[in-house]
């Protein structure tokens, strides 16, 4: 099943912020990867996804964690969950490791 991939302002705002800058091509390239593999198959084994239970979405939604990178310092991470609707996933943060 495909996925519609919608995203908050903040997720928006950290996508363009990783285009933008020439030094985090690699992790641009990485998370826009990732994305791909969400929208196709969230469970594709090398994005790792679990429930990330720290956290839940505006509604209670159960908020997924799904690795764009491994192995690196500060490796990207991608934030979701399903919904609104039937079919779409919100990309609720895309953010570095710590």
């Amino acid at each position: 099943m495909n996925f519609i991939l919608c995203f908050t302002i903040t997720a928006k705002q950290e996508l363009a912020n990783l285009k933008q800058h020439p030094t985090l091509e690699k992790q641009y390239k990485a998370v826009k990867k990732t994305l791909e593999f969400l929208s196709q198959n969230p469970r594709h084994p090398s994005l790792q996804t679990h429930q990330y239970y720290s956290l839940q979405g505006p509604g209670g939604e159960k908020i997924f964690e799904a690795y764009a990178e491994q192995d690196t310092p500060k490796a990207y991470r991608v934030f979701f969950y399903y919904g609104p609707g039937k079919g779409e996933m919100t990309i609720f943060a895309i953010t570095s490791h710590p």
